[in-house]
């Protein structure tokens, strides 16, 4: 099974956080244990979408969206 740093690790890489990516993440973080290291995976993820290094793909497409 993919893991939370998985995930974080491939949206780093890329840039890009998917819509699929997000979803699973989301499944994870609710219905999974998970230990320090993806919490801290997690937040290393979510200060790089403040700092613009990655992108949500939801975020983009719901701005062109309402555009």
């Amino acid at each position: 099974m993919i893991s939370i740093r998985d995930i974080v690790q491939q949206a780093l890489t890329t840039g890009c956080l998917t819509q699929e990516a997000e979803a699973r993440l989301r499944v994870l973080l609710q219905h999974t244990e998970y230990g320090l290291e993806d919490l801290r995976a997690f937040m290393r993820l979510q200060r790089a979408v403040m700092d613009g290094q990655v992108r949500q793909e939801s975020r983009q497409l719901a701005s062109a969206a309402s555009s």
